[in-house]
């Protein structure tokens, strides 16, 4: 059985502002203190997971381990039929130093090329971590269909080129509320509120 998270105050392990600005909307109905690792200047450690599971508890037990509070991670990624699933858990490591998702976006399509298969996934990893070692994880995924050129400037990363399933706009193009009504981090993190929070 889950956890019960009861504490007032929760770290966000990550340093990408589109990341913290998505997880604080989804988790203000729940009345907990957020703060980002960015934000108490916490270092970026090394993900060097295989997995998105792997980098999520990563991010989470450093977090925890370095201000004594819980934290919360979150390793997502684009997942794309016709490259074999990449860039996957280099989704992030696509945009290049710095950052920079047209770089990616560019990437992804040129070595997509005239593959007719545009099918994709985006895939969400949270991974809950006490600072007694207590550690809760869950997943998410959303399915649908690159398109090129990119449509949106709404959302942060890949979203620009990614239509999700029964949708004709891409993320790109949706308001933050509609973006939430299907995404893998949304989907990721209602399962973690039924679980840890035991209400809706």
């Amino acid at each position: 059985m889950a956890r019960r998270f009861v504490e007032p105050k929760l770290v966000l392990a990550t340093h990408n502002p589109g990341k913290v600005g998505e997880l604080v909307e989804l988790l203000a109905p729940w009345g907990v203190e957020v703060v980002s690792a960015g934000e108490l200047g916490l270092p970026e450690p090394e993900e060097t997971g295989e997995t998105f599971v792997d980098n999520a508890l990563l991010k989470a037990r450093a977090a925890s381990a370095a201000t004594g509070l819980p934290a919360l991670a979150d390793d997502s990624g684009l997942s794309v039929a016709g490259l074999g699933g990449r860039p996957g858990v280099h989704t992030a490591d696509w945009a290049g130093a710095p950052r920079d998702f047209n770089v990616a976006m560019r990437r992804v399509q040129g070595e997509l090329g005239t593959n007719p298969d545009r099918r994709a996934a985006f895939m969400s990893t949270l991974a809950l971590v006490w600072p007694d070692g207590h550690e809760e994880v869950f997943e998410g995924k959303v399915d649908g269909i690159l398109v090129w050129p990119p449509r949106g400037d709404i959302g942060w990363g890949y979203d620009p080129m990614f239509a999700p399933e029964g949708a004709n706009r891409t993320y790109g193009e949706m308001s933050a509320e509609e973006k939430h009504a299907t995404s893998h981090r949304a989907r990721a993190l209602a399962k973690l509120v039924a679980a840890c929070f035991g209400r809706r």
